[in-house]
């Protein structure tokens, strides 16, 4: 994309997100969750404690300020558009691949009179990208968060996150994942998501052993699909609601059970499912909080395909510089408040 080119576009976007800021927020009956990999929101400023040198002006991306300027409108316009969904913006928002707390704050600065409070934990990941999730403080309290280290092939990974949070009086629980990905070897690399499937494993049986049936909500870039080992077995996940609530005990529902779409990632021109949201049995009962009707979808809209039903348009192939959104959806979840 030409230099002059690219100034119009981020003028016209940032035109559209002054002059048409999100109304008040209105208090809804539900509450809504956005899980998003947003594809590498990095700075331009090139932090040695990390393997980031490519997200530079010099680096192998060209990776500027002006580049950043038009990914946080972008990612902007996405939560905005999610928000007219809703009727507010995402009381939750849950993005992956984020360098660190200030870029990601940077993003936020472009939603208009937003009540994000941001929770932020950095991993030991050498690229140096994190999880970053953002609440609406006048809607949700944090009561705590923790972290568990996934170490693969003798060095860490990007830890897991749990955070507990309180909506009113009912209380929830959140657990992050970006598990290992699937580059070079898939047979190789997948042992490194059986240790994050393990790691969460313990987590969940943790949380079902002190809290009686416990409302949990599992986001994700497993970077495996549904009905892979690390998911179906070890996790005890499913899209067959029937099935689950028949059996539910230690289980997870999985909520592309509830989507026609195809996936929310495009590889080599094949769909996947590679960003899952998973329940406990605590959200599909009828007390306290629950899955709203019609809650889950892969969200996107025209804007952010690289062709009409495409793939989702993404800032980079390779080095070459795209100038999209993500090469990924995100994944949008509703729950029912009693």
């Amino acid at each position: 994309m030409r230099l002059r080119t690219l100034r119009r576009v981020i003028f016209s976007l940032l035109l559209t997100a002054l002059c048409h800021p999100q109304t008040a927020l209105s208090e809804e009956s539900t509450l809504s969750l956005m899980w998003w990999n947003v594809e590498n929101l990095f700075d331009t400023v090139d932090d040695p404690s990390t393997d980031d040198g490519e997200f530079t002006p010099r680096g192998a991306k060209h990776w500027t300020r002006k580049k950043l300027l038009l990914k946080c409108i972008r990612l902007s316009h996405v939560v905005k558009s999610a928000g007219k969904e809703t009727g507010t913006y995402p009381d939750i928002l849950a993005f992956a691949e984020v360098e660190n707390e200030h870029v990601f704050r940077r993003m936020l600065c472009f939603l208009p009179r937003h009540r994000y409070r941001t929770a932020y934990h950095p991993s030991p990941d050498n690229r140096g990208i994190d999880i970053a999730v953002a609440y609406d403080s006048t809607r949700l309290r944090l009561l705590e968060n923790a972290s568990w280290r996934v170490t693969f092939d003798g060095r860490p990974s990007r830890d897991i996150s749990l955070y507990r949070f309180e909506a009113g009086t009912e209380p929830f629980f959140l657990l992050v994942n970006h598990w290992p990905s699937r580059s070079f070897d898939r047979s190789w690399t997948e042992q490194g998501r059986i240790a994050a499937a393990n790691t969460l494993r313990r987590v969940l049986d943790s949380l079902r052993r002190c809290t009686q049936n416990p409302e949990i909500v599992v986001m994700g870039d497993f970077n495996d699909e549904p009905g892979d080992r690390s998911l179906s077995a070890i996790l005890g996940s499913t899209t067959d609601k029937t099935a689950f609530l028949q059996n539910p005990s230690g289980k997870l529902y999985n909520c592309w059970g509830e989507s026609p779409e195809k996936g929310s990632y495009r590889y080599r021109g094949r769909w996947q499912k590679l960003d899952q949201v998973l329940l406990s049995e605590g959200m599909l009962d009828n007390a306290g909080m629950r899955l709203a009707g019609k809650g889950f979808s892969c969200f996107h809209i025209p804007h952010m395909e690289s062709e009409p039903g495409g793939a989702p348009w993404a800032t980079y192939r390779g080095t070459e510089y795209l100038g999209g959104y993500s090469d990924h959806f995100p994944l949008l979840l509703r729950l029912a408040l009693p």
